[in-house]
């Protein structure tokens, strides 16, 4: 008998059959991958699950009898919890008033606290998550929030747990401590479903793996007796390559450059400096990648190059011309792209068509507009033209409202963006961030073709595997310096991480 099973699921939006008659089953204490492309179905099947969406057809089933689930409140009921991939925290709320809300304890209207802060802590400690439980939402980092949302389940006392995407924000560190997580709360015979596409991260935790391929069930594998490469070609129906086929790089003239640049941070108050004595050069025809554990600088320095934010001290040269106090509209001009970290907070704007999304920078060019009215007409065909030389897929074309598109896809609107407009230096950071192997693919070779056609590429990444791969030169920055200047091919993971912790550090020389 299996804890959980979903019987012939079938889930419709406008224009796509996101889950097609698809069944899945999930044995007690076992940790079960999905994988499949960004689109392929996997957040809606599991969204079926905790009550998000009402399926259209099939059924589920707990222990063998029939769950009536018609929202998350009935899935919590049943002992299902959830971590989505976008957090679903209140800001402005305590780690503590987030786990409890919706399951407060009241006396005479009185909150009453004491006994979920001892079973918090409680859990905390077990757990080794070593949180502060008073500290508000938006003081933590990222890797802190998400271990609120598993303190959320755990707190419920769930017992299927469903992690969708949960390493996708995290540094390698803390996916570590959540894969040992994940491993100790099924060896207490909890139940995990874990979607995700880092084929390394099923090999090394999962028991079972289902693959989805465009809404359909391609088949259920034991992770033990299947190779990534297996996987991986069940996922995008074609054989994937895992490594990068990369030229010797032709390097030219320098593009940007940047000079004793210091800055007191975005939301600091303090005098302590985010950014100390930044310099570095980007030259035509290299990837250069920004390397570091997150919160070091690098969205400190990314705000600072494109105008996000000010700086304190120093200068920025694009082309040789001062661009140090420049308006961001006159940096994108200058020849500046930018792939935005967060592509829902600054790369798009979720309720404008995909259309609409593609022209952001360049909708008051005499292309897009005529005395202040856009062109429609133009705009569409434009977008049409992008979606096919860039693969991007929605259900309505060009008219799809980008917020019911797949991550993959919303990624993708924003790289057709930023190289449509022919940029001299682009700017890309963590480009590949939650995407499956077809997508991160495709984007590589994509910053690969800027690179071989002399552009400059600036890579700020997380993910230690993409820097040594796609990078021909790599910065690593801690607490805010620049503390090596390295040549992938003359480094390990292992050195690469000494400089990352600041264990290890070496003279830097522009």
């Amino acid at each position: 008998m299996y804890i959980i099973e979903m019987r012939n699921i079938t889930k419709i939006f406008p224009g796509i059959v996101a889950n097609d008659d698809i069944t899945l089953q999930l044995k007690k204490g076992e940790i079960h991958a999905l994988l499949g492309e960004n689109g392929a179905g996997k957040s809606t099947l599991m969204s079926v699950l905790f009550g998000l969406y009402k399926p259209e057809n099939g059924e589920i089933y707990k222990n063998g009898e029939i769950a009536h689930i018609n929202g998350p409140n009935d899935a919590n009921r049943l002992g299902i919890g959830m971590v989505h991939q976008h957090f679903k925290l209140v800001h402005n709320f305590t780690v503590l008033e987030n786990i409890v809300l919706g399951v407060e304890t009241t006396k005479t209207g009185v909150l009453q606290m004491q006994e979920a802060r001892e079973k918090v802590l409680a859990l905390s400690q077990k757990y080794k998550f070593d949180i502060d439980i008073d500290q508000e939402i938006r003081h933590i980092s990222v890797g802190m929030q998400q271990r609120v949302e598993i303190l959320k389940m755990l707190y419920r006392e769930n017992e299927i747990l469903i992690f969708d995407e949960p390493t996708a924000v995290l540094t390698p560190q803390e996916i570590d401590a959540l894969m040992q997580t994940m491993r100790d709360m099924a060896n207490e015979g909890k139940s995990i479903l874990f979607i995700t596409h880092k084929l390394d991260e099923i090999k090394q935790i999962a028991d079972r793996c289902s693959v989805l391929r465009k809404g359909k069930l391609i088949g259920t594998v034991d992770v033990a007796e299947t190779t990534k490469e297996v996987m991986s070609e069940m996922m995008v129906g074609r054989k994937v390559i895992l490594s990068l086929d990369k030229k010797e790089a032709q390097i030219g003239e320098t593009i940007m450059s940047v000079r004793n640049l210091s800055q007191r941070g975005i939301e600091s108050k303090s005098h302590k400096l985010r950014l100390s004595n930044i310099n570095f050069d980007v030259k035509a025809g290299e990837i250069l990648c920004i390397a570091g554990i997150e919160g070091n600088g690098q969205t400190d320095l990314v705000y600072a190059l494109t105008g996000l934010a000010p700086i304190d001290n120093g200068t920025i040269t694009m082309n040789g011309k001062d661009i140090t106090r420049a308006k961001i509209r006159k940096r994108t001009e200058s020849g500046i792209a930018h792939i935005p970290e967060d592509r829902h907070k600054h790369g798009l704007v979720l309720d404008y068509t995909l259309a609409y999304n593609t022209i952001l920078q360049t909708y008051y060019s005499p292309e897009f507009q005529s005395v202040g009215f856009l062109k429609d007409n133009v705009i569409m065909e434009h977008a049409r033209k992008l979606i096919d030389r860039f693969d991007i897929r929605s259900g309505q074309g060009e008219s799809t409202s980008v917020r019911a598109m797949s991550g993959g896809n919303q990624q993708k609107v924003i790289l057709a963006r930023e190289i449509d407009r022919d940029p001299q230096l682009l700017i890309a950071v963590q480009p590949t961030r939650g995407l499956d192997v077809g997508a991160i693919e495709y984007i590589h070779n994509q910053l690969l073709a800027q690179r071989d056609s002399g552009k400059a590429v600036l890579l700020v990444s997380l993910e230690l595997e993409e820097v040594m791969n796609v990078s021909d030169r790599i910065l690593v920055m801690y607490e805010g310096e620049i503390v090596a200047d390295v040549n992938p091919k003359d480094v390990t993971f292992a050195e690469l991480g000494l400089y990352m912790s600041g264990a290890k550090r070496m003279e830097v020389a522009v």
